[in-house]
């Protein structure tokens, strides 16, 4: 689900090639899920191999990663830990709609409707522990470091730019920004599309970058504020937020009661929407937990590790996997003499 904050944060569109050379951190698993929403069958089922396992993630994070590989980026991925226990409430909702979408696409595809079909199976993508083991092989097959948070990836990740350890997270939820990361990369689609939700439509999309110090500045509001926004808006770990009030009012609501929260979560009547008191999402929130152990260290890939999962498991097409490994090698020769040029 993500927080809303689209209609009033500031962004700048970048292209991949300003990316080249920096050191960033994805939120994988909202990556993988884009993945199994997006891409899929023309009656939208799911990718799969001869044995009947869903493929989909792997297309995707394999076509992707070394495209951004072979264009410059340094890439870490990051994995979530085990869910605080307010995410549950969250979790719960999630299952319960993606059943409801399960019903509507049998629905659909009883009547060979296949535009409906499409629609709802988007809906019904469902990341399970066999597929976050799968996509780890593959990225530590590739020779790209892999982190495993304690508790949200996108928590972890912010800690991680925030120590100079990368320049920016990559992810498309706004969340990010509620963590404190600095410095936040939407979109980064080697397509430059992105499939509107609910609809067969795709949109042309640029990369995004969103700087926090120059939005909590243009917003005249500090991080904790930012937080208590969210939190009106509405997070994961309190679905929906405060009824009837939305980003720019949530804006305005903060700016005025300042540092004075209980009487803001008063005012909105907190109490009333939710069973959990209002610090319990604030302190989780601002003191999400992370790790300081962790290891950045790129590898040369592993060609045949990389074949054995894709090709052997799971019925990849070998010279298609062969090319892109040998195109993946060709780009990082030539950025590296380009390199040693440079410094002559």
């Amino acid at each position: 689900m993500g927080i809303n904050l689209r209609d009033i944060v500031i962004k700048k569109e970048i292209t991949i090639e300003d990316l080249k050379g920096k050191r960033l951190v994805v939120d994988t698993f909202n990556m993988l899920y884009q993945f199994l929403a997006t891409i899929r069958m023309r009656d939208g089922s799911l990718l799969m191999d001869s044995k009947g396992n869903v493929t989909s993630h792997l297309t995707g994070l394999f076509s992707r990663t070394t495209n951004l590989m072979q264009r410059g980026l340094k890439l870490a991925f990051v994995l979530d830990g085990e869910a605080p226990e307010l995410k549950k409430r969250e979790r719960q909702r999630r299952k319960e709609a993606k059943l409801r979408a399960q019903q509507e696409y049998t629905a659909a595809k009883e009547r060979e409707d296949i535009a409906e079909m499409q629609k709802y199976a988007a809906r019904t993508s469902v990341l399970t522990p066999e597929m976050v083991v799968e996509a780890r092989k593959l990225l530590e097959a590739l020779g790209l470091p892999v982190i495993q948070a304690p508790s949200e990836g996108e928590a972890q990740a912010a800690y991680m730019v925030n120590h100079g350890d990368a320049y920016a997270e990559v992810s498309q939820d706004f969340d990010c920004l509620l963590f404190g990361v600095p410095r936040l990369v939407r979109n980064l689609s080697i397509s430059e599309r992105k499939k509107l939700p609910g609809k067969l439509a795709y949109q042309t999309v640029k990369p995004e970058f969103i700087e926090l110090h120059e939005n909590l500045k243009s917003w005249g509001i500090h991080q904790d504020q930012l937080i208590a926004l969210g939190m009106l808006v509405g997070t994961d770990f309190n679905p929906d937020g405060v009824k009837g009030i939305g980003q720019k009012n949530a804006l305005k609501l903060v700016k005025e009661y300042k540092t004075d929260f209980d009487a803001l979560f008063s005012k909105v009547e907190w109490d009333k929407h939710f069973p959990f008191p209002w610090q319990e999402v604030f302190d989780l929130l601002k003191h999400m937990p992370v790790t300081k152990e962790y290891s950045l260290k790129w590898k040369e890939p592993d060609r045949d590790k990389i074949i054995k999962l894709l090709c052997d498991e799971h019925d990849f097409s070998y010279e298609r996997v062969s090319s892109t490994l040998e195109n993946l090698q060709a780009a990082k020769s030539k950025h590296q003499q380009k390199g040693l040029g440079d410094f002559i």
